[in-house]
């Protein structure tokens, strides 16, 4: 099987710690060509605009967009517009109509779009949704607290709006939660801290409504120093379930479960297996969007209730 080329635009942190090397160990890829005003890949063909790439290299059918979202939604409509598959790093764009309408360009034009949630791909979050699929809810914890200077050394745009503070994190514990519930949930009421400086929330705690009447909450924080927590702990009927780093680990009734992927193979990347996702949605001309932690998200802003809070500044 041949693999496709593909473009890479936006060579900032994320795309040189995770897009690039999963690429490079990828036999369906091909890293043609970059996009970024600030950067390249050596030994990989680079532009300084997304037009440009569009003229030049008509052969780079799949472009992957590693941009903050506020400015990604031109440059997903004019790679659409112009025929190329679309990978979006996640969240997919800054507002819930824009991600429609992305939708809508790439089923009018006949290509692929994809919403990506790296943290979907973590390897034991099919394995908690497996467990789960038959099991009734008593409750659900999550508790998403990071360090923000460690992980978006000097990233203003964070701080922006449209650059979601603290659900820049908060919707990978959500897209995990969408992922891993068998009934669908919504948002009923939220507490956002926002930094007297900033534009977007530091923290913010959040109450859900379960279908069977479920207890549902999520805190998530940007001020953790120290040891980083990524945890989901669930109470049903037939015991209990943790996930922790981010998905990566699970514990079952106090047991740990292996790590391995859901096949028992050995574990694999989150961007990898992203990739291979978007390889395959490619090949079937396919599309992904779902857009249901952006939904939770949007509803948080909707809802909450905003508190200011001390200054920040990295």
């Amino acid at each position: 099987m041949m693999s496709m080329k593909i473009a890479l635009v936006g060579i900032g942190k994320i795309a040189r710690d995770q897009h690039v090397p999963s690429l490079a160990a990828s036999s369906e890829w091909e890293l043609a060509a970059t996009v970024s005003r600030h950067g390249g890949v050596d030994g990989v063909e680079a532009f300084d605009d997304l037009q440009s790439l569009l003229d030049a290299r008509p052969d780079i059918g799949v472009v992957s967009l590693c941009l903050p979202p506020v400015p990604r939604f031109d440059y997903a409509a004019a790679a659409l517009k112009a025929g190329r598959h679309v990978m979006l790093e996640k969240p997919p764009g800054a507002t819930l109509a824009e991600c429609h309408a992305l939708e809508a360009m790439a089923r009018e034009t006949g290509v692929s779009i994809y919403a990506t949630w790296h943290s979907r791909e973590a390897a034991q979050v099919g394995k908690a949704k497996a467990w789960l699929s038959d099991k009734r809810l008593h409750s659900l914890a999550v508790t998403w607290k990071e360090d923000v200077r460690r992980w978006h050394p000097g990233q203003e745009w964070i701080w922006q709006a449209g650059g979601l503070g603290v659900f820049d994190p908060g919707i990978n514990a959500l897209s995990i939660v969408t992922e891993i519930l068998p009934d669908p949930v919504h948002l009923t009421a939220a507490t956002l801290e926002f930094p007297e400086n900033r534009d977007t929330p530091i923290a913010a705690s959040l109450t859900f409504k379960h279908p069977h009447g479920a207890d549902m909450s999520a805190i998530f924080d940007w001020r953790q120093e120290g040891d980083q927590t990524w945890t989901i702990d669930v109470e049903t009927d037939a015991g209990s379930l943790t996930l922790t780093d981010g998905g990566a680990r699970l514990s079952i009734n106090g047991a740990i479960q292996a790590e391995t992927d859901e096949d028992g193979s050995p574990l694999q990347g989150e961007y990898p297996r992203l990739y291979a996702r978007m390889a395959a949605l490619v090949r079937s001309g396919e599309i992904d969007m779902d857009l249901a932690p952006m939904t939770h998200v949007a509803d948080a802003f909707l809802l909450g209730r905003r508190v200011t809070v001390e200054p920040f500044d990295d």
